[in-house]
């Protein structure tokens, strides 16, 4: 075999070999993509276990007592009594020992003494006959962006005490956690395309879970803003 012969054989080698090569690492790189975008998501998709924010509810006496603006009652007269209700019943099937008053009670306790939330909590407490009192304070609570009703933007949010009356100050709340909720997460969501139920059903079972979340462990998303 002549020199130029071998050595144009040796460039068609060394091209296909090459060739090879640069396959190899484009197949490389798409199976690297691949496995980024699986880690991506595992990660994306994990659970994280919270501890309570408070545990003194455990093998306690406990009433629920909700309170909200004037507006809100107006505008929406299921929130109050729904968040009640359907709060004593998350705690009675989540904390250990709990014993729940019947937020029927709490309601009519509340419709009876209007200035309650002006009266000492320790007050409160032993008319009540409870441990402690679980109260929330509403302070946003609404179904559409503010001056729009053609889409859904539903959100609520209060801040949630816990007065104990066997505590260092009876009257006063030991501590306050503010907790929040959005309905549905998607933005644009519009009237056509989402009964006003639903709106009202989601926004309540996600404020009501963030609020009983403060009272006992739990498993949480890792990054639930990536659920939007």
């Amino acid at each position: 075999m002549s020199f130029k012969r071998a050595r144009r054989l040796g460039w068609t080698a060394g091209i296909a070999f090459s060739g090879a090569i640069v396959l190899g690492f484009v197949a490389s790189c798409q199976v690297v993509g691949v496995a980024s975008v699986i880690g991506q998501n595992i990660e994306r998709d994990k659970k994280i276990e919270v501890l309570a924010k408070y545990a003194g509810l455990d093998n306690k006496r406990v009433a629920v007592l909700v309170k909200a603006d004037m507006g809100t009652v107006y505008e929406h007269p299921t929130a109050v009594p729904n968040i009640s209700v359907n709060l004593a019943q998350r705690l009675q099937e989540n904390v250990p020992g709990i014993k729940m008053m019947n937020p029927i009670l709490c309601l009519n306790y509340q419709h009876q003494t209007p200035n309650w939330s002006a009266q000492p909590l320790g007050q409160v407490a032993e008319e009540l006959d409870v441990d402690r009192l679980v109260i929330i304070d509403l302070y946003e609570y609404r179904l559409n962006p503010q001056g729009n009703r053609f889409l859904w933007d539903g959100v609520a949010a209060g801040n949630v005490g816990v007065a104990e009356r066997d505590g260092l100050d009876a009257d006063q709340t030991v501590d306050q956690w503010n907790v929040s909720a959005q309905f549905p997460l998607d933005a644009g969501v519009t009237r056509e395309s989402m009964p006003i139920t639903l709106v009202q059903n989601g926004l309540l079972s996600a404020f009501v879970r963030n609020a009983a979340w403060v009272f006992f462990d739990h498993i949480e998303d890792k990054y639930p803003d990536t659920k939007k």
